[in-house]
């Protein structure tokens, strides 16, 4: 059958899922690794990025062969395990909004020096217009494709300003002089893991962008968004590195704005502002969205008030923030605990792949089982280092 592909659709997607991994929490992982690691974080990024593409490139195809929500291939490789995926996505995907609602109020805050509780509100109410609007879909391609390139355009500029020792992070980057099982879990669990991976290929779905003979758009669609949310990743190591081997501290409430104001001063600090708010806001949106996408094909009522439950999704995100406010931890955390679902999410995957009651004739490429395999065994591996390291206070 010849491929039938919307590009527009498709970009949108890639987009979206990069979107919605470049959140407020990205940012402040970024930067609190980078001071820990220093130059030898380029080699957990690195390494990241392939965990990452392995990961996105199954999940997405198997999604879009199966033409089903992940929720529904769950529930057909064992009945009840939708619902156990679901409940975990759907709350990392809640305790993730609240962090990016609260960086969206604090991008608000640091440009226009409203509260950030204010600042929340603004932007939770911008966000819930975009599912107001009849074409939401579209309008969220669009809004995502936006806030995307301004973050990507502003990083750079810090990057650039910071004057970064790229030799140095080049080397380390196949020759790392420190590790951390910590550090690769929660950058995968912020690219990949929880509800981000699956934000873009249930936008395809949702698309009807779907079915074997589009699985080469897919596999593109699938590896940009890994790209993109790349070198937003890439362009903030080396800026909050640029910073950190000038022997400059980043400060612990707010470390990623420590970067952008030690970089460029002032300014740095008001393009802080826009980045945050732009990774905030799109990062709710992406988070609603997925989120109550993993639900929706439960009962008629929830696919019929769709919408409604997306506003109150958000609405309820930013009643949470106002009441508990600082979110760095929580953001830090939720990312670890965003990795461990990830083996989980990527191994159901992979059964699927191998039912054909799932995916009818298509055959899986080996390379692709035997590497998302792996990736499985390595987060599974990695989550186990982690959880040592917690106990022995590390």
């Amino acid at each position: 059958m010849k491929p039938k592909y919307n590009w527009s659709v498709l970009l949108g997607a890639a987009f979206l899922m990069a979107s919605s991994a470049i959140g407020p929490g990205f940012l402040t992982q970024t930067a609190v690794f980078t001071q820990q690691l220093g130059a030898s974080f380029a080699f957990v990024i690195l390494l990241s990025i392939i965990l990452d593409a392995i990961a996105q490139l199954n999940i997405w195809r198997i999604i879009a062969v199966a033409d089903k929500p992940a929720q529904d291939i769950a529930n057909k490789v064992f009945p009840g395990l939708g619902y156990f995926i679901s409940f975990l996505v759907f709350l990392g995907g809640l305790a993730f909004n609240i962090g990016n609602i609260a960086g969206a109020g604090l991008g608000l805050n640091v440009l226009f020096g409203i509260s950030v509780g204010q600042g929340a509100v603004i932007s939770a109410i911008m966000a819930i217009g975009i599912f107001i609007y009849k074409e939401a879909g579209k309008a969220m391609d669009v809004f995502a494709k936006t806030m995307g390139l301004i973050k990507i355009v502003l990083a750079l500029i810090i990057a650039y300003t910071s004057s970064p020792p790229l030799a140095e992070a080049a080397l380390r980057a196949v020759n790392p002089t420190q590790f951390s099982f910590t550090a690769v879990l929660t950058i995968v669990g912020g690219t990949v893991g929880g509800y981000i991976t699956f934000s873009g290929a249930h936008r395809l779905l949702d698309a009807k962008q779907t079915g074997i003979q589009n699985l080469g758009a897919v596999n593109k669609g699938a590896l940009s968004a890994i790209g993109l949310a790349s070198i937003m990743r890439l362009l903030l190591f080396i800026a909050a590195l640029g910073v950190v081997s000038k022997g400059f501290t980043l400060d612990p409430s707010n470390p990623a704005a420590s970067v952008f104001k030690l970089a460029s001063g002032e300014i740095g600090y008001k393009i802080f502002g826009v980045v945050i708010w732009a990774a905030g806001i799109s990062s709710v949106v992406g988070s609603a969205y997925t989120s109550i996408s993993f639900i929706k094909s439960f009962h008629p009522l929830i696919l019929k008030f769709n919408r409604e439950i997306i506003i109150a999704f958000i609405s309820i995100s930013c009643v949470i923030f106002i009441l508990i406010g600082k979110p760095v931890k929580i953001l830090l955390t939720v990312g670890a605990i965003n990795g461990f679902i990830l083996p989980i999410a990527l191994g159901i995957m992979l059964i699927a792949a191998y039912r054909t009651k799932i995916v009818a004739n298509y055959k899986q490429p080996l390379w692709l089982t035997l590497t998302g395999l792996a990736v499985v065994l390595t987060m599974v591996w990695m989550s186990y280092g982690t959880i040592l390291q917690m106990m022995n206070g590390e």
